[in-house]
């Protein structure tokens, strides 16, 4: 689990700061105005980076280049074409898939006549994402939740990469392989792609990436009948590895929602979702391993029953779904935020942190028989209820604060419920373990307590345990009123994917919260509620109903359109005439000028034939081995060792099984790390370009 390292906003205002003074012409080479090219804001984000420039007269198009601030010239990569976009007084690049440090990016326009001038930002300094919880959990299927990209921020070897535009959602094409000898077949349109995807024998990362507005017009004949775009695997928790993304602070998913089902380590991450049908991200039966996090989530369209005047639930969790984690996404007054359990008999396991319930109403979220973890949310002014248990839940609510949430804690049929509320009809309880939250301002909020000194002690109906620490067991002498269940003790027992030192304080929360949660930098949908009328309310905002419906994109091109004038890279090995740098450990050991190796050599380790050579010694790979390199163009690595089929060495983090002692790889251009997963020998190593 990685906390972020640097203050977000105070970066941002500081690199608008460098900005203003470079092109006002008093600060010195941090950002620089050339001839033409005149930068006018950059900033960092999490694993994420931006420029924005004034148009240039006489410029054909386009570059943008990002290299880490302390790299050389020669390492500037240059950016994909679609993260170039014109807005009406300027353009912007978005450079993704950084790895948290400092960076520095390169505005390039080529302009009539074929000369180019440039451009370039000051340091900016990029975050890592919050990657805790239980999609991140070591008892977890797959470990992760990041999807396409490794847990780093980086995208994985061999990753595909799709960009979805309002233009190019049904013309969007990809090879997907769709057989177990790995036939390709052409997908045409994202819906294709999709279903193809289905068949499971593709398991390549893929990122897609969404710019700007897409309309559910756009996604005609992708979507599926109730109006949602379906990533599904071929049976329970099948591995996807895919994320979808928003580029920028103005992707939407306007008129449409995500279903996921039967889904295992898939991210969705940066989108705003409007208007759309039921729920906005549905986490509807056998997911696991999903990552929702910083996504907008508006009023949906108003269903048939009159609790569903703002949309049904934003995003909802049930039918076998485990090991997922929601994150810094912004509720805006969502009526029904989350849904978690619907028909459930099987315990299974959900973390919800850094939310901001911005004047949401009920469900954040609503369990049944899950254990859920909610921790360092912002309850910011709900008329209804802040999280409720029911049918033999467990949750364990830290560090929270509640500012005028009505109810903050529920159980069904006991406490605040029994009082009158009605909330969850007629359903039996669930149990609440309650450590370190801020209340402020609620209507009830009952407490049951082992300390028998304590006021509001309650064995019998009550809302919740309060804990005297993180780690105290609840006794099973509470239980709920109506069902007698118990409290699971699950967060003793589970690893979450958190430790205390993930924690923050709750004191902390609104301040982390509302800088964090939702899009990037958030986002660039501007509404502020009225405390004093929206804290109570559970109505419909009709002003804010109507801005959502009216909001139109303010994009107006994709892409830089200028022919590429890559910056010299660095020079590449000498790769002979097959086009390959080769390490033979018998006869070079570790010395290489291409490879920076790390570890022990051993002679004792037996023999392998390769390639017509009898190689003798070898490269042990234990805990501190490593091998660290840079393809300097698309490439194919092949490694040969000495172990059963089956064992695994991790490249750039991922696990890659050896069959006949061989693990071939296709790797971008790039830096690139070989790493330990099981004890194995390495022999030799090729990379082919």
């Amino acid at each position: 689990m990685k906390k972020k390292a640097v203050n977000l906003m105070h970066a941002v205002l500081m690199m608008t700061l460098v900005v203003t003074l470079m092109v006002c012409g008093l600060g010195n080479t941090g950002v620089a105005q050339a001839a033409g090219v005149t930068i006018t804001g950059s900033g960092g984000w999490n694993e994420a980076a931006y420029v924005k420039w004034a148009p240039v007269s006489n410029a054909e198009g386009y570059n943008v280049y990002v290299k880490p601030a302390s790299a050389a010239d020669s390492q500037y990569q240059r950016i994909d074409n679609e993260l170039i976009r014109q807005y009406p007084s300027y353009w912007r690049a978005d450079a993704v898939g950084l790895a948290a440090g400092n960076y520095v990016l390169k505005v390039e326009a080529k302009l009539s006549g074929g000369s180019t001038v440039s451009a370039v930002t000051g340091a900016i300094a990029v975050a890592a994402h919050d990657r805790s919880g239980f999609a991140f959990s070591a008892a977890s299927t797959y470990g992760t939740g990041s999807g396409a990209y490794n847990d780093n921020g980086t995208l994985k070897s061999g990753a595909q990469v799709v960009y979805l535009t309002s233009d190019t959602a049904k013309t969007v094409t990809l090879d997907v392989k769709v057989s177990s000898s790995g036939g390709l077949q052409t997908a045409v349109g994202l819906g294709e792609i999709l279903s193809l995807r289905q068949k499971g024998y593709d398991k390549t990362p893929l990122a897609i990436r969404f710019i700007g507005k897409v309309t559910a017009d756009d996604l005609s004949g992708q979507l599926n009948s109730s109006g949602y775009l379906e990533v599904k695997g071929k049976n329970n928790y099948a591995e996807m590895n895919m994320t979808l993304e928003g580029i920028g602070d103005d992707a939407y998913a306007y008129g449409w929602g995500m279903l996921l089902r039967y889904a295992g380590n898939v991210e969705v991450r940066n989108l705003g979702f409007m208007l759309f049908p039921d729920d906005g991200i549905s986490l509807d039966t056998g997911n696991v391993n999903v990552w929702l996090h910083h996504n907008d989530l508006f009023y949906g369209t108003a269903g048939g029953d009159a609790d569903q005047a703002k949309g049904d639930g934003s995003t909802d969790m049930k039918k076998g779904s485990t090991y997922n984690t929601i994150s810094y996404n912004h509720y805006w007054d969502s009526g029904k935020a989350s849904l978690v359990g619907l028909s459930e008999s099987a315990q299974f396991y959900a973390t919800f942190h850094h939310n901001w319930f911005d004047h949401s109403d009920s469900r954040h979220p609503r369990i049944r028989v899950a254990s859920v973890h909610i921790y360092n949310n912002f309850y910011d002014g709900n008329a209804k209820y802040g999280v409720g248990v029911t049918t033999g839940a467990s949750a364990f609510v830290e560090s929270n604060y509640f500012r005028h949430a009505k109810n903050p804690m529920m159980s069904s049929l006991q406490g605040t419920d029994a009082l009158g509320e009605g909330t969850f009809s007629g359903e039996n309880g669930g149990m609440i373990k309650a450590f370190n939250n801020i209340i402020a301002d609620a209507n009830s909020l009952i407490y049951a307590n082992s300390n028998a000194g304590t006021a509001a002690a309650n064995a019998t109906s009550f809302d919740a345990y309060l804990a005297s620490s993180r780690t105290e067991t609840v006794p099973s002498s509470y239980k709920a009123l109506v069902g007698g269940t118990a409290y699971n003790n699950f967060d003793t027992s589970v690893d979450m994917g958190v430790t205390a030192a993930d924690i923050d304080p709750p004191g902390s929360v609104e301040t982390i919260v509302t800088a964090e949660a939702g899009r990037m930098n958030n986002g660039d949908f501007q509404w502020a509620f009225n405390d004093a009328t929206d804290d109570a309310s559970y109505a419909v905002n009709e002003v804010l109903m109507a801005k959502i419906k009216s909001y139109t994109t303010k994009l107006i091109a994709v892409g830089g359109n200028a022919n590429p004038t890559d910056p010299t890279p660095d020079p590449t090995p000498d790769p002979g005439t097959e086009q390959q740098v080769v390490h033979n450990f018998t006869s070079n050991g570790t010395a290489s000028d291409f490879f920076n190796i790390q570890g022990a050599l051993s002679t004792s380790k037996g023999s392998v034939s390769y390639n017509g050579l009898t190689l003798t010694q070898c490269l042990k790979f234990e805990s501190s081995t490593s091998i660290a390199f840079t393809a300097h163009a698309a490439s194919t690595l092949t490694l040969v060792f000495n172990s059963p089929d089956g064992t695994k060495v991790k490249i750039d983090g991922t696990s890659y099984p050896m069959t006949n002692g061989i693990v071939r790889v296709s790797l971008a251009s790039g830096t690139h790390a070989i790493t330990k997963d099981s004890v194995t020998n390495l022999y030799y190593m090729q990379l082919a370009y």
